[in-house]
């Protein structure tokens, strides 16, 4: 009989062929999806010509998406984009996503039904694993690792140890998955999670939607994680079944699988959270940051551009004003995102408070565009990371938080909570 597994030890068993696989292993394994974008398709298209072969291992199964300083904001970047769409017509890449299609690519991929429960996916972008939200393997990589697995549609693994974050009772007015997944970076640190597979379970997270799971897997990268998962239940079989392109297996953590650590989490005790720069790890409740005065606000990214983020923010900023000291950039996630966010009267709701709403795009996450902060500006964003410089001048400063949490504050113009702006 093989060992009890957990479920990220069943999908890379799977993939390797293997009856078991045991943490600290390394395992060869075939793969479902290989993706990158324009910032690191361009390195892994000039490895891949390195390799020799001529063809993809799978015109299907990679995914390209320039998304990150889309539309070109000058020249350097519509050469990079230039050169995966090249690439991308020349193989014949089924998923291709440029302006007018495109999205943030993990948002993008899950709404399209590229991605699937069961999956083994990298990604050579750091929130690749995001899709552990729908029960897949899912890991980003760098660009030589994706040129390889573009080529073979193979990648070798160290099994990671799994910990577990069971997070059980009702969640506190305006707390939701960006407060849990900041919560749990804060508790456990940047590297708190080091080369692990972070698992999410209990019966709050069953609870949260689709767009509040891949949340939290989004940032497990940000406690140093090498995947984030939570199981397939009901809510994912609902998101996956009028969406999926191909058939998905479902693979669940036996009662006794070994965990290296489990966290008990009683959601009651999570606040609304912030994060102070420059680490996502140094928390405090928002109550305690309302002294904090901002100059831009940021509604979107791959962490909190879905439409459930969008209807949040709206919910807040519904018959209000941006304060006039602050710029408030909202950008949803995909075409379709955007779609749906127009026609329930979400966009006149941010145009009306005063907003700028963009085409999709990361820009100023990674201070690409759309949003750089000048010398000693601060933002307040609902993005994944901030770093030094992270969006812009070294001496700026990006705090993080939840739509809820950005909407009140573009209105007060200081960090602020909802009652801050009744």
């Amino acid at each position: 009989m093989p060992r009890p597994m957990t479920i990220t030890e069943k999908i890379l068993a799977a993939h390797a062929g293997l009856p078991e696989v045991v943490p600290g292993q390394l395992v060869n394994c075939r793969l479902d999806l290989v993706l990158a974008n324009d910032v690191t398709a361009p390195i892994a298209i000039k490895e891949f010509r390195k390799i020799g072969v001529e063809r993809v291992w799978d015109p299907e199964r990679v995914a390209l998406v320039p998304d990150h300083y889309t539309p070109n904001k000058d020249i350097k970047s519509a050469e990079q984009a230039k050169m995966v769409r090249e690439f991308a017509r020349e193989q014949g890449i089924t998923h291709y996503y440029e302006i007018g299609c495109m999205g943030v690519e993990h948002a993008l991929l899950p709404e399209q039904g590229v991605v699937v429960p069961g999956d083994a996916i990298i990604g050579a972008d750091s929130h690749t694993c995001t899709y552990g939200a729908l029960g897949a393997f899912a890991t980003g990589v760098g660009s030589t690792d994706a040129a390889v697995g573009m080529a073979t549609g193979e990648a070798w693994f160290k099994v990671p140890a799994s910990l577990k974050f069971h997070v059980t009772g009702e969640l506190g007015p305006w707390v939701g998955a960006k407060d849990i997944i900041l919560h749990v970076i804060g508790m456990i640190g940047v590297d708190g999670a080091l080369y692990q597979a972070m698992e999410f379970c209990g019966d709050t997270i069953e609870r949260l939607d689709m767009d509040g799971r891949m949340t939290i897997c989004n940032m497990a990268i940000e406690a140093g994680g090498k995947s984030g998962i939570i199981a397939v239940d009901d809510t994912t079989r609902e998101y996956v079944r009028t969406r999926a392109e191909r058939e998905w297996v479902e693979h669940a953590s036996d009662p006794d699988a070994e965990y290296a650590r489990t966290y008990e989490i009683d959601a009651a005790a999570i606040e609304p959270t912030v994060a102070f720069p420059h680490l996502p790890s140094n928390t405090r409740p928002v109550r305690e940051a309302r002294d904090v005065r901002v100059d831009q606000v940021v509604i979107g990214s791959c962490t909190n551009g879905r439409l459930a983020d969008l209807r949040a923010a709206a919910e807040i900023l519904r018959g209000r004003k941006v304060h006039r000291d602050v710029r408030l950039i909202v950008i949803p996630a995909t075409q379709q995102i955007y779609r749906d966010a127009m026609h329930e009267g979400l966009i006149d709701v941010f145009l009306d408070a005063g907003a700028a709403v963009s085409t999709p795009t990361c820009g100023p996450c990674l201070g690409g565009h759309m949003g750089i902060l000048a010398a000693g500006e601060r933002a307040l964003a609902t993005t994944n990371r901030n770093f030094v410089g992270r969006m812009g001048d070294p001496t700026s400063e990006v705090y993080l938080a939840s739509p809820v949490v950005a909407a009140a504050t573009a209105v007060a113009g200081h960090i602020a909570l909802p009652e801050d702006v009744e």
